[in-house]
């Protein structure tokens, strides 16, 4: 190319528009200045979500080792700096969680929040609820308040319905990385939801802070990446964004109210409800919102804040209809509450001249009454009549289109209900004037009416009333009842039976959305596949998408996907879908009735699908006896179910889709009710092979089996601690160092063990058999002393978190189960918590004890826990207890009591517990000790404790033994008062 071309060339590309090029991620990392540049412009591109979700991908993007098997993500220089820019921009977007929550998924945001929970450096390992938030470093504290704060968030936000996006032919494709996605937020949630109660008590402690907290910005996190935070600045009182103390109560208070309708079912009994919402948080939280300034970002509706107060006030009961601050809310929840129900319909009546009440609202109410009829309320049947007609008229009024469940109450009305329908019209209109639009819209109603009604008797009720000969003309009136007339003469009504809801035509009073609305609310399958008929002759399209909750199992999708028939497909998803549902909330009756459709209808025409609804039905059968059991029955399972569970075990037929849930439970079912011949000797060795839960569940088996026999012959014992071993263990990779050094990198949750942990916690939380847990828990609690110096292959806070949930969920099962009380203590105890481990070495004396009316057994009360009862006393100062228990032990622990008793500041009632002590020896030291500080007082409670006739020292043992277990008795029984 010439010079000259090449200038025209060149020419004509610079006279084009230019669009400036977006930012790649990598240039970040090569240029420290550029991410702070690049977020105080206007328009950003990428975005600051874009850019988080960029980084964070980018980190935790799984490597590839030489023999070309994936690893978990490195943790190198280039990983940490990508996380660390990510924080940095949600600093910048000042830990906004409503822009965060809007631009990220929950497993991206997941991530960010515990990379925030790491760089502050909360204690890892311990739970947040145990942390004392008025200590820890402002930074670190308001790290914690945010993850709960997003907690209890998304476990709201993910129980509201979601507009599914319809994927077309070519995305297909990714409906693997989209169910990946799903299945992790869904673990995520999980586990949220596990910690709902520790992350509302969190928030609560929040709540009663008075000091201002601060948040890391670019800045301080710019601090955690240098040397500069060895000196501590980052946690300084004074590094980062200032969050006052005020605007924290808003943030969390706010958080409260819009959750408080989703946590209200497990929190009414919970003594701090009356906080929730008393006048102190509402004051709180007001006088917080009047304090902040225009300066702060916290962003608050305080319409929406109040509309969450009404709701929450109606819930709970605070609100009165005589409180001069009653809203119209407040006055139909009261009148509900105190089952005023006649005057609910009379304020209905009246609303409909007023309007005061949303639409919504009075459905709402109407919803609850239906519901309280379906639980056995008939005698309310009525009531819902009424609510009915009521709404019927507003929407009419409003020239709303009438509802179904109207149109359903009109196929068989009595005169009585007519009449009541003739008095609401009546009283819905203005008294002086009525609005044209209202008359006009009331005599199209009445209209209505009458080519509702079947029999002419109640036609000519209608048609004969004062306010139909006022709303229509003369002539109108006349046309009407001629066609009455004339439809009555070429219809039998009386040959003809009355027409169920679903033999009405479509009309433009039924319309696709009320349909659809029925199919939700149903859980009657004929009814279900009548809806689903009417609706595929009024639209062609599919309808398992009505309802973004329905749910099938992923193994599931792409065989019910592909029936060809659409109507087919529809009402196999739903029934499975509601079925699932049904499970879920323990309605296992209902659940019968929509598998037991759905197998029906499949056996029709797939075996595949035949056999997949065979195995739900399994899965529930076996639920349902499960919760039996945890409920109290000691009910045996019938043969018929245990000989269909070693079937499923037994299965394998080629090319059918299982779930893996259904094997773990017919594993943990066989555990729970000890068929452990069946598990140790008559499993297919294939099985146990190709299955971990079969493996498992046999080494389970034979391990409880052996226990009552010698050490020496417990040959699966040590299989079983070695299975355990590998699923604690870390996957070592070496690399080596800046240094030249070869150092190791350690993987949490690999592949090494038959299952992952978090797998297996999920199955052990299926398991009620006491031996069973017993000897997961001793296996865990050895291995857990054994590895408290880390080893190489033994991830040590993997262990101890699963001795945590362990016992955690066993004391759910049997909270007086006094080796599980003693286990729970003393986790208690080695991680420092004394007053919780006291509390529970009590608690398992009190239940081997009658309440310590009987003696404790030595095999309960081992000096091993005396000693860490008598340890946790002395870390609280209460040292006139410790002197008491050491007269516990076997042998007298003289020097410990002695060293006590010098103490001279005790945070016990010291000379109270004097009458408990029977050992002479320690009363003498005590003596001597008071003389000594001329304690004259004190020395005298003393010699007169040893002057008690039962404690002199010539008296037979057998008296001495008597004084002794008297006076353990009642100190055991004071410390119990004291600590429980």
């Amino acid at each position: 190319m010439s010079a000259e071309a090449a200038d025209r060339v060149a020419a004509a590309i610079g006279s084009r528009p230019g669009t400036p090029l977006q930012t790649s991620w990598f240039e970040f990392l090569l240029d420290v200045s550029l991410l702070e540049k690049h977020l105080q412009k206007s328009n950003p591109d990428p975005t600051p979500v874009q850019l988080i979700i960029q980084f964070l991908e980018q980190a935790s993007k799984p490597s590839v080792n030489e023999q070309n098997q994936v690893q978990p993500p490195v943790d190198n220089r280039r990983n940490r700096t990508l996380k660390l820019l990510a924080l940095k921009v949600a600093a910048h977007m000042k830990w906004d969680l409503d822009l965060l929550e809007k631009g990220l998924t929950i497993p991206v945001l997941n991530m960010l929040l515990n990379e925030l929970l790491c760089v502050s450096k909360v204690p890892p390992g311990v739970k947040h609820v145990d942390l004392d938030l008025s200590t820890l470093p402002p930074t670190t504290a308001m790290a914690v308040i945010i993850y709960n704060r997003w907690a209890i968030r998304t476990i709201v936000l993910s129980s509201f319905p979601e507009k599914q996006t319809k994927p077309g032919p070519h995305q297909m494709n990714m409906l693997n990385i989209v169910q990946q996605e799903k299945e992790m937020t869904e673990n995520i949630l999980t586990v949220l939801k596990e910690q709902a109660n520790d992350s509302i008590s969190v928030l609560e402690g929040a709540l009663r802070l008075k000091k201002d907290f601060y948040v890391h910005t670019l800045r301080t996190l710019d601090l955690l990446a240098s040397d500069a935070a060895a000196n501590g600045e980052t946690e300084s009182s004074t590094a980062g964004l200032r969050i006052s103390a005020d605007e924290l109560h808003c943030q969390v208070g706010r958080d409260f109210l819009s959750s408080f309708l989703y946590f209200l079912p497990a929190r009414l009994h919970r003594p701090d409800i009356e906080f929730w919402f008393s006048d102190e948080l509402k004051a709180q939280v007001s006088l917080s919102i009047f304090k902040l300034d225009s300066t702060v970002h916290v962003h608050l509706d305080e319409k929406r804040l109040a509309g969450y107060w009404n709701a929450c006030k109606a819930l709970t009961g605070d609100c009165g209809s005589s409180d001069p601050q009653t809203t119209p809310y407040d006055h139909i929840n009261s009148l509900i509450r105190a089952y005023n129900y006649q005057a609910v319909i009379e304020a209905f009546i009246k609303d409909n001249v007023s309007r005061s009440l949303p639409n919504h609202f009075r459905r709402s109410v109407l919803r609850e009454f239906m519901y309280k009829v379906q639980q056995g309320e008939s005698s309310l049947d009525e009531v819902c009549h009424k609510l009915c007609v009521c709404n019927a008229i507003r929407d009419a009024l409003e020239g709303e289109v009438l509802g179904v469940r109207f149109q359903q109450l009109l196929l068989k009305p009595s005169k009585r209900m007519v009449d009541f329908i003739l008095e609401v019209c009546t009283r819905s209109l203005e008294k002086d004037r009525p609005a044209e639009t209202s008359r006009r819209n009331m005599a199209i109603f009445m209209k209505t009416l009458c080519e509702s009604l079947e029999d002419l008797s109640l036609v000519f009720v209608v048609s004969s009333h004062k306010l139909f000969m006022e709303l229509l003309k003369e002539e109108e009136r006349k046309l009407l009842v001629e066609q009455m007339r004339k439809r009555s003469a070429t219809v039998n009504l009386s040959a003809k039976p009355l027409p169920s809801f679903y033999d009405i035509p479509a009309s433009a009073s039924v319309n696709i959305g009320q349909l659809e609305q029925q199919l939700i609310l149903l859980l009657e399958p004929r009814r279900i596949r009548q809806i689903l008929i009417e609706l595929h002759g009024m639209a062609e399209r599919p309808f398992w998408r009505v309802n973004s909750k329905w749910e099938v199992p992923p193994d599931y999708i792409n065989v019910i996907l592909g029936i060809k028939d659409n109507l087919t497909k529809d009402l196999v998803y739903i029934l499975m879908a509601k079925g699932l549902h049904c499970i879920s909330i323990k309605d296992f009756a209902h659940a019968r009735q929509l598998f037991s459709a759905c197998l029906e209808l499949v056996t029709e025409f797939s075996p595949k699908l035949r056999q997949v609804m065979l195995n739900e039905m399994l899965l529930l059968e076996v639920r349902a006896h499960e919760s039996m059991a945890a409920e109290g029955s000691k009910e045996r399972p019938p043969p018929d179910l245990v000989s269909r569970v070693r079937g499923y075990l037994e299965m394998r037929i080629h090319d059918l889709p299982l779930r893996q849930v259904v094997g773990e439970e017919c594993v943990a079912f066989m555990l729970n009710w000890r068929e452990n011949d069946y598990l140790t000797l008559q499993v297919p060795p294939s099985l146990v092979m190709n299955n971990p839960y079969i493996k498992l569940g046999q080494l389970l088996a034979s391990t409880c089996k052996e226990l009552p026999g010698p050490k020496e012959s417990r040959r699966t014992a040590k299989e079983l601690w070695d299975v355990v071993v590998q699923i604690c263990s870390v996957s070592i990779q070496h690399k080596r160092n800046s240094d030249g050094r070869v150092g190791l990198i350690k993987h949490r949750e690999s592949s090494m063990g038959i299952l992952h942990r978090s797998k297996f916690i999920t199955f052990v939380k299926k398991l009620r058999e006491p031996l069973v847990l017993t000897t997961l828990i001793s296996l865990f609690v050895r291995l857990h002393s054994i590895v408290r110096v880390p080893i190489q292959a033994v991830d040590v806070e993997a262990v101890a978190v699963t001795v945590k949930e362990l016992v955690s969920y066993a004391l759910t099962l049997n909270p007086n189960n006094q080796s599980w009380l003693i286990t729970q203590a003393d986790i208690y105890f080695v991680t420092n918590q004394y007053s919780a481990a006291l509390n529970l070495y009590l608690q398992a004396g009190a239940v081997c004890s009658d309440f310590f009316t009987k003696a404790v057994s030595p095999d309960v009360y081992t000096d091993q826990v005396l000693k860490r009862m008598i340890k946790c006393c002395s870390m609280m100062n209460c040292h006139t207890q410790v002197a008491v228990l050491c007269q516990f032990l076997r042998e007298v622990d003289y020097m410990t009591a002695f060293k006590a008793l010098q103490e001279p500041n005790s945070h016990d009632a010291m000379d109270s517990f004097y009458d408990y002590i029977w050992d002479v020896t320690i009363l003498e030291y005590l003596t001597h000790i008071h003389h000594k500080r001329g304690e004259t007082e004190k020395r005298q409670i003393a010699i007169k404790a040893i002057g008690q006739t039962e404690l002199n020292t010539s008296n037979p043992e057998e008296v001495l033994q008597l004084a002794a277990q008297k006076r353990k008795k009642r100190f055991l029984q004071a410390m119990a008062k004291l600590y429980f």
